[in-house]
């Protein structure tokens, strides 16, 4: 896939939830376990990306996800809820490691907020994730705060509170 290829990007079926699952398995086992380890890696996956748990998003919390397709093939996803009359909080972004850096994280953010004249967007991510962080802070977030959460398992997240307004 490059830059030109025909991007497209919807909320996902229901039936995609299972795609999303083993997309979000391929992209962690890949990305985080020089940053947080293979054991924690494997604890999120279970808490966060099981299809059980992504349904549970979905139906329980009010997580909208949206994924972008080259042709028939996922190749990101992101996930936002709505926390106020313009403000919003992005729980996932990820993209397939082997199609970074091709526009697909900008084209999920561009999908969900590009129509909006004004926002408020927080999202949260591990302070040592540098490739992450610098891509939000080409999209124009800062870094709000630093938190430290724990998540059980005996795992602590060490992350920034990331923000971006527009007014």
């Amino acid at each position: 896939m490059n830059k030109n290829s025909l991007l497209i990007c919807r909320q996902i079926k229901m039936e995609e939830i299972e795609t999303l699952s083993k997309l979000a398995h391929k992209i962690w086992n890949f990305h985080y376990p020089s940053i947080i380890g293979q054991k924690q890696v494997d604890y999120m996956l279970e808490q966060m990306y099981s299809t059980e748990s992504i349904k549970e998003q979905i139906f329980q919390k009010g997580h909208i996800f949206t994924a972008a397709y080259s042709g028939n093939v996922m190749t990101g996803f992101m996930s936002v809820s709505k926390t106020g009359e313009s403000d919003y909080f992005i729980h996932k972004i990820y993209v397939d490691p082997k199609l970074q850096n091709k526009g697909i994280g900008t084209a999920l953010m561009n999908h969900i907020f590009g129509d909006k004249k004004k926002f408020s967007i927080r999202l949260t991510v591990n302070r040592q994730n540098i490739q992450a962080i610098n891509f939000y802070f080409r999209k124009g977030f800062i870094i709000e705060k630093i938190i430290d959460m724990d998540i059980g398992g005996g795992f602590i997240m060490n992350d920034f509170v990331m923000l971006n307004e527009k007014s």
